[in-house]
């Protein structure tokens, strides 16, 4: 373990690494016993190596009947520096690769990622029947802008829509979405659904967006975060969606300033920049179908150089929802209710399978009524199947 401790003073530490491997130090002081009493039998070479072994003993090595209650929290910090360490030496990696390795990388991370369902939820948003959140049903909108809800029912909805980034925090921006949909509208609509993105689209939307906040809500500060999280949706090619936990180690990791919730212009010119100079995003477009769809959406797919464990994909909301123990509980189960339009297009969408009867598809009225009570299309149909199939 002393020697796995310290291996990194031998290797070629950028700033950053070496501000991350005092960080872990600090932490390993508290917990030096602990760890030196397990065995260590991989020596890794490079920083992100050894990040990612030193993690895994602290998660699956140390011996955790041993701990004192003083010591989970220095060995809780020290995960997360460790993880923060894995995240920045990958997008330092994502600086220099061609588009094949980048293409490489995300694939050999999907089940970890959620990439399957990462990009369910991009290509539903992609699907939907109009561009304007106006003409949208409550629950497509708030997959567009990264909010769950129990009504976004899993039969429909089979991904979480907070991957990228969930905004559920951001309440005023939520207020405001709900009132005055065409406003953000106004605002997308600086942004071309196809072609270049120029300065001048994207500083139009920023002044139009903040300019909902000024007229509806003047005590509030318009959040980047939810504006990335539209842009995101809107043109995934070209935007990276953030929350706050992201800021501080995409902006170490990319090698940029510090970016807040207010760096409206260092988003654009920092971290956008930054991302259109690398190698893989400025690649011409692959031939082979899968990468296509990969490269479609290269920007957004930052967020895979992220640390993940196996965790990440078990904690999605869809994953969740749909593995949630069934609990009845007589006169106190409450439904949840939708709107009569929200219900009718759950209800359309569920429609579009291949297995369902004619005789399903002319009770469309009475299951559009259940779904609107509080039942999940899967429920609605199925027992109408048991009813009359």
């Amino acid at each position: 373990m002393r020697k796995l401790l310290t291996s990194p003073n031998a290797m070629p530490l950028s700033t950053t690494e070496q501000i991350i491997y005092q960080n872990a130090l600090t932490f390993v002081a508290d917990l030096s016993l602990n760890l030196m009493a397990v065995k260590v039998d991989n020596h890794p070479d490079n920083f992100l190596d050894w990040c990612r072994e030193l993690h895994r003993i602290c998660l699956h090595d140390i011996n955790r009947d041993l701990l004192e209650t003083s010591q989970e929290k220095p060995l809780k910090k020290l995960q997360e520096v460790l993880s923060n360490g894995v995240s920045a030496c990958q997008l330092k990696m994502a600086r220099v690769i061609p588009w094949p390795l980048f293409a490489s990388f995300i694939q050999e991370h999907s089940g970890l990622q959620a990439l399957p369902e990462r990009l369910k939820l991009i290509d539903y948003i992609v699907k939907l029947p109009s561009t304007k959140l106006s003409e949208m049903i409550e629950e497509d909108r708030l997959a567009f802008a990264g909010k769950h809800t129990a009504q976004h029912d899993i039969s429909v909805y089979d991904f979480d829509v907070e991957w990228f980034a969930g905004t559920r925090g951001a309440k005023t921006f939520h207020q405001l979405l709900a009132s005055h949909p065409e406003k953000f509208d106004t605002a997308l609509d600086c942004i071309p659904l196809e072609g270049e993105v120029s300065s001048v689209h994207y500083q139009n939307f920023v002044e139009a967006y903040k300019a909902i906040f000024a007229t509806h809500a003047s005590d509030v500060k318009a959040p980047l975060s939810a504006a990335t999280r539209l842009l995101a949706m809107r043109r995934p090619d070209q935007f990276i969606a953030l929350t706050s936990a992201k800021l501080d180690i995409l902006s170490q990791g990319l090698g940029l300033v510090k970016l807040n919730n207010q760096s409206f212009d260092d988003y654009w010119y920092e971290m956008i920049a930054s991302i259109r100079s690398t190698q893989w995003w400025r690649s011409e477009m692959p031939s082979d179908e899968e990468e296509i769809r990969l490269w479609k959406n290269r920007a957004i797919l930052i967020d895979l150089f992220l640390f993940a464990d196996k965790t990440l994909a078990e904690n999605s909301n869809f994953i969740r929802m749909r593995d949630k123990p069934k609990k009845i509980k007589i006169g106190v189960a409450k439904a949840v209710k939708r709107s009569k339009e929200s219900a009718e297009a759950i209800v359309d969408k569920a429609f579009e399978a291949d297995d369902i009867p004619d005789f399903i598809i002319n009770m469309r009225s009475t299951i559009v009524n259940s779904v609107k009570d509080g039942k999940t299309v899967d429920q609605a149909i199925t027992l109408m199947r048991n009813i009359f199939g």
